[in-house]
């Protein structure tokens, strides 16, 4: 059972159709390893009275023949943004710490038609709004890799010969990225096979990167968006978190699609995909942005992307330099359609029609700013402030206005490149391997926002798809990973080279040992 949790989805598909295994058990198995993983905080609710209830009746499935598909049985989690029927939906907010929905996001909806299990919501930076998921009412998540926990319980062959630092304090450890990372430390600690994060700057590829995982945002419009909690409404998608690039693909085939409940959902039905073992690159049109490369790149990353151009080269695919200028508005374009957003989305919040209410309050007035004051966390509140600055009148045109045509230009360069040629970008997700919480908290949110969003936030202002890929591990035995940017609606392309990296490099898989998960 230790081997199957770490397995892929196709190979635990197979077992239930097979009847190897049935699905209580996977799930009995995943819901004890959270319990185990439990000091990393990747969930805010286990749900495991409904995991129980819906692998009783995939086992019945089993039984008769009729399961529902490959996701039948197979564990999933939900990033705590995601309206989930019957379940707590917090954001990582004390402002939601009460709030249950009555109605399911259409993506889980559809994962649960498919006889997908939810093992539980998992933790993200307060409403989304983060890059290293340590600003959560909840607490911080921290990484498996390199921790006590990974020591003591997985096994990594890269791992046989190397030295593990053991963390000099109890502040001491990993980020996971952010703001999807209890997403994928729920993913890569094998409590489930995929989950769900949302990526709205770099939220699900960014800790996909730190935590040696997949991490796909598709173009925006191809996956409802109904029941996401917004952060930005013109920019959140959907994000898929996997350990492999063929379990993504059934993920993806699974949730996109049109939408009536949702208005920025794309009305253009959607044909699912698989792709073949045998890939050929040959032929494909490789770009490396030249504004990527920053004088604050790690020399691993640097070395990671040299490596794997080099790869595609030799496999006879024309890898050359592009160009696109307007990358370094990017972040501060970003930073002020952030806020905007986000002071419009979180008005609502005020004690009477939605979320946390106060006991004091002496007049109407006081009453909403005290129960703003105490159910947002700074972070958000700071992102309110500043965005109702930016919405003033007399502001309304020196910087919203300016920031969405700014936003105009950086998706022109995308469109320059694709127009010039080029199938795919090859770029770093993110500059450096995953920070030590203690060097991470020296800098505000907004700062690291700065840094770990560089490579990730211009996709998201083009509304285009992005995937991480896990290449190797640093010299420090942390995950480095790549991101490849496909034009709009080309995921099949993105994800056959990114198979094909996946295949290439074979990046070292965690396996569970030391531990009875079916006790």
């Amino acid at each position: 059972m230790n081997k199957l949790l770490s397995a892929s989805i196709k190979e635990v598909s197979q077992k239930i159709q097979i009847g190897d295994i049935r699905p209580s058990d996977i799930t009995k198995a995943a819901i004890k390893l959270t319990t185990i993983i439990k000091p990393l905080n990747a969930y805010i609710t286990v749900t495991e009275e409904t995991a129980k209830k819906q692998a009783e009746n995939a086992n019945s499935r089993q039984k008769n023949n009729a399961l529902l598909g490959m996701l039948d049985g197979v564990s999933i989690a939900v990033k705590d943004n995601y309206c989930t029927n019957g379940h707590l939906t917090t954001c990582g907010s004390k402002m939601l710490s009460n709030f249950v929905s009555v109605y399911d996001a259409t993506v889980y909806q559809r994962l649960k038609d498919s006889g997908a299990v939810l093992i539980g919501k998992t933790n993200l930076d307060e409403f989304a709004m983060g890059s290293g998921t340590v600003d959560s009412y909840y607490g911080p998540t921290k990484n498996l890799w390199n921790s006590d926990l990974m020591s003591k319980y997985y096994l990594c062959n890269q791992y046989k010969n190397k030295h593990i630092e053991k963390p000099s304090n109890e502040n001491s450890w990993h980020i996971t990225g952010g703001s999807s990372g209890g997403s994928a430390i729920a993913v890569a600690s094998g409590s489930c096979y995929a989950a769900l994060g949302s990526d709205t700057g770099g939220s699900t590829r960014n800790p996909a990167s730190y935590c040696g995982l997949v991490g796909l945002k598709p173009t925006y419009g191809l996956v409802s968006r109904y029941g996401l909690i917004p952060l930005v409404n013109s920019m959140d998608v959907p994000g898929i978190l996997t350990r492999y690039v063929d379990d993504a693909v059934l993920v993806l085939n699974t949730i996109a699609g049109p939408d009536k409940a949702d208005s920025t959902s794309v009305q253009t039905e959607f044909v699912p995909f698989n792709i073949p073992d045998t890939i050929d690159v040959s032929n494909v049109r490789i770009g490396i942005p030249k504004e990527y490369k920053l004088k604050n790149i790690s020399y691993d990353v640097q070395e990671c992307w040299d490596k794997v151009s080099q790869y595609l080269t030799e496999a006879g695919a024309s890898v050359s330099t592009v160009t696109m200028p307007h990358t370094n508005y990017s972040i501060s374009c970003y930073s002020i359609l952030n806020r905007c957003d986000v002071a419009s989305n979180l008005a609502c919040y005020d004690g009477l029609k939605y979320g946390y209410r106060t006991n004091e309050g002496s007049s109407l007035n006081e009453f909403y700013r005290k129960t703003r004051t105490e159910g947002f966390g700074n972070v958000v509140k700071e992102r309110i402030l500043v965005g109702n600055y930016f919405l003033l009148e007399e502001n309304y045109e020196e910087y919203y206005v300016k920031a969405m045509k700014i936003r105009r230009l950086i998706s022109n360069d995308f469109d320059a490149v694709w127009n010039d040629n080029i199938d795919l970008l090859l770029t770093p997700t993110t500059l450096t391997e995953a920070p030590n919480y203690n060097e991470f908290i020296t800098l505000d949110n907004q700062t690291q926002c700065l840094i770990q969003d560089y490579c990730t936030q211009p996709v998201n202002m083009a509304g285009i798809p992005a995937i991480n890929v896990p290449i190797k591990l640093s010299r420090n035995g942390l995950p480095l990973s790549l991101q490849f940017i496909a034009p709009p609606f080309h995921e099949k392309r993105l994800l056959t080279v990114a198979k094909w990296i996946e295949q290439r490099v074979k990046f070292p898989r965690l396996e569970i040992k030391h531990v009875s998960l079916l006790e």
